[in-house]
């Protein structure tokens, strides 16, 4: 057995950590993954040569280069027998806030809480599509990516079209205390999915640092949502709502091509 060390210097939270495990998942002389996320560092545990691994991890553009190969006596890895359904609770969480937050997003006519809801969806897909393809083929889960990865494209297309209608139209502001209410909830939940996570990996340092990073991005949206809310009753202008909606829109796409790197 063998144990090669790979600097992973784009690899910021645990969605990167799932994209290099789909993408290296079929590879047969691959015995274990570890991974230190908050040192960029990803462990390849494996037999024979390191050259298909290392090509695979280089296809996703995240700046992979090899440190180390080393042999090694270690053969017994233990994985997490609750981290499938830790995964399905996150999921689940992302999810349902993504219809909530889509809804009234919709029903208070802000673009930022479309946006937001669509980060939520962004994350669910991330879960998703590792949980939905466990034990399916390569195929199977690069056309899982693939659609996935479009449908959040073309949703944040339409919502770029929508806020350029509202921008240059004659909106109605959007009802500023849903979006403050709504976002405080979104906010609560991403508290939930780190301490869930958390709890998960209590014993490992930095998997625990993994998590408040991975939850980092999707607070300050929250928080951007609500501070729109804010400065909408503010000024009594609707612009604020539209400037928090595009930048998460931008966003969500940055999220679907990282999905659509899977389907290569």
């Amino acid at each position: 057995m063998e144990k090669t060390i790979f600097e992973i210097t784009k690899m910021d939270c645990p969605s990167e950590e799932n994209l290099i495990r789909m993408k290296l998942d079929g590879i047969s002389s691959i015995a274990n993954l570890d991974f230190d996320i908050p040192n960029r560092k990803l462990t390849v545990f494996h037999s024979g040569q390191i050259d298909q691994i290392e090509k695979s991890i280089n296809e996703l553009n995240l700046g992979g280069n090899k440190i180390s190969t080393v042999q090694t006596e270690q053969t017994d890895f233990k994985e997490s027998t609750n981290q499938r359904k830790l995964l399905w609770t996150v999921l689940g969480i992302n999810f349902a806030f993504f219809v909530i937050e889509m809804t009234t997003g919709l029903i208070s006519k802000s673009m930022g809480l479309v946006a937001d809801s669509l980060d939520m969806l962004a994350d669910s897909f991330v879960y998703g599509i590792s949980l939905f393809a466990v034990g399916g083929t390569i195929i199977k889960k690069k056309r899982i990516a693939k659609l996935a990865g479009y449908f959040q494209i073309t949703l944040a297309i339409i919502g770029f079209v929508e806020i350029l209608r509202r921008f240059f139209g004659n909106e109605k502001l959007p009802d500023f205390t849903t979006m403050i209410i709504v976002s405080i909830f979104a906010l609560i939940a991403n508290g939930i999915c780190l301490y869930l996570m958390q709890q998960s990996k209590s014993k490992k340092e930095a998997h625990i640092k993994a998590s408040m990073i991975f939850t980092s991005n999707d607070v300050i949206i929250n928080l951007g949502v609500i501070i729109a809310g804010l400065l909408v009753n503010w000024l009594n202008s609707g612009k604020p709502d539209l400037i928090i909606g595009t930048i998460v829109f931008a966003l969500v796409i940055q999220g679907a091509f990282r999905i659509l790197k899977l389907s290569k």
